[in-house]
């Protein structure tokens, strides 16, 4: 686990100055405090700074290079197969001189060249450069766990595991992305493109690879990019779970990977089904009787407070650990968590994973976390409206029924009806009806801005339960993945996610939906795998949904109210052109008189105002 870096120019006279190259990871060291390293060549740079996982002797040091010198590496990741890929290039005639994963990346993309990617169990990003052939080869894992940003101009490429180290060097001053901005405020989504807040920066997106060919003779720089993990077809052709058993094994087998480690391994542990699993799995499956667990506790009156389900696990062996995030504790993390994250998030909720992580990084170094496991077992309440629809497209009338009438019984909420007549609207009206809701978006903006849309067209338009799940892959986790990465690597600690094994991921899509969804009920599959292993209490919890914070009563308190009017009320709101400041204003009122929650709003807001004056202004 580290960061990487580099500048590529096309002009082969121009050299790539060390000391940019240092600038990027001096801005970016917190993600490897262990190691670092450079290579030039000219006109191709490299970066790297280490965080040691695996084989903590100065073996693991990069950029890695081959014998001969042809070929260099920066590598940010875990390859989790590594020692089976290990046993086979052995057999190869391979010789390995570390016990490192480093070296069986570098080795396996010597011997199978770019089709290595589809042999990797892991999170990764790299760059290898051949300097021979004058090529440079970039991939991102299947997924986007790992991040992989980069800047393009004519004249050059620069790349780095983040986007302030891009923003170090860049030669001009960077601007927003307003359609980026949009869909933040109008879907809380950020990840489903290629764009980020910043129009200079782009991110390969997951599941594809970059192919630079520096030998060719041309006046700009351009690059080829390929999708070399297709999910669609992954799942068409993978085999379905056909038994509650059968889906345990493979979720075992994931975290035995991922609990591969040269220094201390814990849980981040949020008392639902997921992080239990993990949990539960790894004490008694694994005989981990040393796991140390992290938590976000809050006062007893908050209703997202998780306590008295992780006090269901105070008999078990190893160690629990707790913070609790507060209205004061953001006010005084406030600023540097706006720096860890570099763009907006549309919640708080990863504060309080932020803070977790704080507390983790004084005692372990590498994390389980349960990411992924809504995405691909339908966790979100919202999924019902998808399954709904599902069912009518099908004409399955009978089960419709049945599962409207158990979805009611169990939760005691119309929202999934809400969501089933919401996916049924043309995307158009999706759009529309969504701004619209907020009311606090100037028609001029909005007009602006609402175009065609991958939320709209594609995540919202899903026409199966199934074909949801995979959309959810493709256009929606990557922003949860994003947090993960910048929560953890901020405090120099590893995060790993036994759900997003592909083996797992591509096996529990290709299941029926009717074995996701059962009599109201979602992670079906999840669930009756863990009977007898998790809490019986927690195995059948419905209403767990991710980290939760008393956000509402945060922004009510004298600090805030004080902050959030200072930002209401400055002229560099005003001037966004992108509020109806009256109406936000009320809105604000209405929150403090508690005649509404609008929490969720107000985040949207102090968060883009408190960035564009950090990064734009």
């Amino acid at each position: 686990m580290c960061g990487i870096c580099g500048v590529i120019n096309i002009d082969k006279n121009k050299i790539v100055k060390e000391s940019d190259i240092k600038g990027m990871m001096a801005v970016m060291k917190h993600r490897g405090p262990d190691d670092e390293g450079t290579f030039i060549n000219n006109n191709v740079g490299l970066g790297f700074v280490r965080l040691s996982i695996i084989d903590l002797s100065p073996a693991g040091h990069q950029p890695f290079k081959s014998t001969d010198g042809r070929f260099i590496m920066v590598f940010n990741g875990e390859i989790f197969n590594y020692i089976e890929l290990k046993d086979e290039l052995k057999k190869e005639g391979y010789f390995f001189k570390t016990e490192t994963d480093t070296e069986v990346l570098f080795n396996a993309y010597l011997h199978w060249g770019e089709s290595v990617l589809h042999r990797l169990n892991g999170m990764w990003a790299f760059a290898i450069y051949d300097t021979f052939e004058e090529t440079i080869f970039f991939a991102r894992d299947r997924f986007g766990i790992k991040p992989f940003y980069y800047s393009l101009t004519e004249n050059n490429l620069i790349f780095a595991s983040e986007i302030p180290p891009i923003l170090e060097i860049l030669k001009k001053k960077p601007t927003p992305n307003y359609d980026v901005v949009f869909d933040f405020l109008v879907y809380n989504k950020t990840e489903h493109s290629e764009k980020t807040f910043f129009s200079e920066v782009n991110k390969l997106m997951h599941g594809h690879s970059i192919k630079l060919d520096l030998k060719k003779k041309k006046r700009n720089l351009s690059i080829y990019i390929n999708k070399w993990y297709n999910i669609n077809s992954r799942v068409k052709n993978a085999r379905p779970f056909c038994s509650p058993d059968d889906y345990k094994q493979a979720f075992e087998s994931a975290i035995d990977l991922r609990l591969r480690s040269d220094v201390p391994v814990g849980v981040s542990f949020s008392g639902g089904l997921d992080s239990s699993a993990i949990t539960s799995v790894v004490i008694d499956t694994f005989k981990k009787n040393d796991l140390n667990t992290f938590s976000a506790v809050y006062d007893k009156s908050f209703s997202g407070d998780e306590s008295k389900f992780m006090k269901l696990y105070d008999d078990k062996p190893g160690r629990r650990h707790y913070t609790t995030p507060s209205a004061e504790s953001l006010l005084d993390d406030l600023d540097e968590f706006i720096s860890c994250h570099a763009e907006p998030v549309p919640t708080t909720s990863p504060y309080a994973q932020y803070k977790i992580m704080e507390l983790a990084s004084k005692n372990v170094v590498v994390t389980l976390d349960g990411q992924g496991a809504d995405e691909q077992l339908a966790g979100y309440h919202y999924f019902f409206g998808f399954y709904f629809k599902d069912l009518l497209k099908q004409g399955k009338f009978t089960s419709l029924n049945r599962e409207i009438y158990s979805y009611l019984k169990i939760h005691k909420s119309t929202f999934g009806l809400k969501t089933f007549l919401f996916f049924l609207l043309p995307k158009t009206t999706r759009t529309k009806l969504k701004v619209s809701e907020l009311g606090y978006i100037t028609s001029e903006f909005a007009k602006r801005h609402n175009k065609t849309n991958i939320i709209s067209d594609y995540l919202y338009a899903s026409n199966s339960l199934q074909e949801a799940l995979v959309n959810h892959f493709e256009y929606k986790l990557e922003h949860l993945l994003k947090w993960e990465d910048r929560n953890s690597m901020h405090f120099s600690l590893e995060a790993r996610v036994p759900f997003l094994d592909y083996r797992l991921v591509e096996r529990t899509l290709a299941t029926n939906s009717k074995e996701i969804i059962k009599n109201g009920m979602t992670k079906n599959l999840l669930r009756e795998s863990m009977k007898g292993v998790v809490p019986e209490e927690i195995r059948m919890r419905v209403d767990k949904e991710g980290y939760s914070t008393p956000q509402d009563e945060w922004f009510r308190s004298k600090e805030w109210e004080e902050k959030i009017w200072d930002i209401l009320k400055s002229d560099s709101f005003k001037s966004r052109n992108i509020f109806n400041v009256n109406r936000t204003q009320q809105m604000f009122k209405e929150h403090l008189n508690r005649e509404k929650n609008l929490a969720k709003e107000l985040w949207k807001w102090i968060h883009l105002e408190l960035w564009f004056r950090k990064y734009i202004d």
